[in-house]
């Protein structure tokens, strides 16, 4: 299925009454990719999601899941799975019985249900568990438990909704793996919306940033980094014993805001560009002229290394004001 469009969006736009919380939402998603969903708190993440998912009826626009047609909601329904933020589960079922039981409303016959419940058990690391009452499961273990529900229609299209919210970093990594695994192993799309950078820029193909409702940046990660966030700081490397010439040359170049010997690093010295030095290309003449005052104070340089741009940069660049 690789490659195959999953998700096709085309100006969608959702308001409630005077208040316009999605706008022109327009983009595809393909079969085994997973896609980033930021912005701050606001920015239309959940309200794209549940238009996405059917919730809601879109005010304008139109999108296809799985090649269905947006009018076609209980068919997509059918090829979809979601993961909401805050997921409900009958504390008094068993793990193995809470999936049986979607899997029958699926339209699957017993056996079937009992073979999907203990295979998707297995794939989310919860076999020992599954007979044991969901009361007993801790935070982590109920949203595994509902990424396997979430899979017991064999979906093409996966929506996780802020999965490692509460989670303690081991919880964090073991859902992030099972999103990757999702995407490789059974060739699905993966929307997965969150507000922890790291996680996009470790797991995700792809991200999608919203601002107030519209798509602000679109692209690979690195992509979105380089466009919309210049790098800002650069080191180089002096004589250990010249670096105090070094700061004192590198701080007098305008543009320039701070020049700092590295603390660990007797040979290093870091430089951040002036706020707003960084627009049509400022950085790399600010650049050449540090290289120059280090020439003209007769400071031999060693080594330079530019700061790659960063995912949080870019996105507060992006979202300024929000």
């Amino acid at each position: 299925m690789s490659g195959d469009v999953t998700i096709d969006a085309r100006g969608l736009k959702k308001s409630y009454g005077s208040v316009t919380a999605l706008e022109d939402l327009t983009y595809t998603a393909t079969s085994g990719e997973i896609l980033g969903f930021l912005g701050p708190n606001g920015a239309g993440k959940t309200t794209a999601i549940r238009v996405l998912t059917t919730i809601l009826a879109p005010t304008a626009g139109s999108f296809a899941i799985a090649g269905l047609p947006h009018e076609q909601g209980a068919e997509i329904r059918r090829r979809i799975g979601v993961l909401p933020e805050s997921a409900g589960y009958p504390e008094h079922q068993a793990g193995e019985e809470f999936l049986r039981y979607h899997a029958r409303l699926f339209g699957q016959s017993r056996a079937s249900a009992s073979a999907t419940a203990t295979a998707l058990l297995a794939e989310v690391g919860l076999s020992e568990r599954g007979m044991s009452p969901i009361s007993t499961y801790s935070r982590g273990m109920k949203q595994r438990l509902g990424i396997a529900r979430a899979l017991v229609n064999e979906p093409a299209v996966v929506f996780f909704d802020e999965p490692t919210l509460g989670l303690d970093p081991a919880g964090q990594r073991q859902i992030l793996r099972l999103v990757q695994s999702i995407a490789r192993e059974r060739g699905a799309t993966v929307v997965l919306s969150t507000h922890f950078l790291a996680e996009v820029e470790e797991t995700c193909t792809r991200v999608l940033i919203l601002s107030r409702g519209r798509v602000v940046a679109d692209g690979t990660v690195a992509e979105v980094s380089r466009r919309a966030a210049a790098p800002r700081r650069g080191r180089f490397r002096v004589p250990a014993d010249q670096r105090g010439a070094a700061v004192s040359a590198l701080a007098g170049v305008p543009g320039i805001a701070s020049a700092e010997a590295a603390d660990s690093q007797p040979d290093w010295v870091t430089v951040t560009l002036a706020e707003g030095s960084d627009r049509g290309g400022g950085f790399q003449s600010q650049i050449t002229a540090a290289i120059q005052a280090l020439s003209d104070a007769q400071v031999p340089l060693l080594g330079f290394e530019l700061e790659s741009a960063r995912l949080s940069d870019a996105f507060l660049s992006v979202t300024e004001g929000d």
